[in-house]
């Protein structure tokens, strides 16, 4: 049976590529003429910038996620702590997507940003203290 840490890892992918295909959605009006207003202007133009930096948002703090959890699996043992800041860390990056997406709320967006930060920080802290935890 595989390390349940993978599913997290794939629940990030899965966020990713949901972000790329809205991506792709908001802006088929302005690429493809889908969906124009009869102005001619894209009616998702206002949303387009929010998606496309959460999108990028998704290849910053979260390296350093994949790599923790990486370096997890390596160790072939399942650590319940771990697996559920892996969670905490999902939880937090679906509301910071929802947050960035549908409101321009810049400081709940970082509140909610302290989450994945504290997430993947205790991860780490974890691991390196793994030796004194008999891991």
């Amino acid at each position: 049976m595989s390390n349940p840490l993978i599913y997290p890892m794939a629940a990030h992918l899965a966020l990713t590529a949901f972000l790329y295909a809205l991506l792709t959605l908001v802006r088929a009006p302005a690429v493809w003429g889908l969906g124009r207003r009869p102005d001619g202007s894209n009616p998702w133009a206002k949303i387009e910038p929010r998606i496309s930096a959460n999108l990028s948002n998704q290849f910053e703090w979260p390296l350093f996620f994949y790599v923790v959890c990486v370096l997890l699996l390596q160790q072939a043992a399942s650590d319940p702590i771990q697996l559920w800041l892996a969670w905490l860390f999902i939880a937090g990056r679906l509301w910071h997507t929802c947050v960035q997406i549908c409101t321009t709320n810049v400081r709940l967006r970082g509140a909610v940003f302290t989450i994945n930060f504290v997430a993947v920080l205790a991860m780490w802290l974890w691991l390196l203290a793994s030796p004194w935890h008999g891991a």
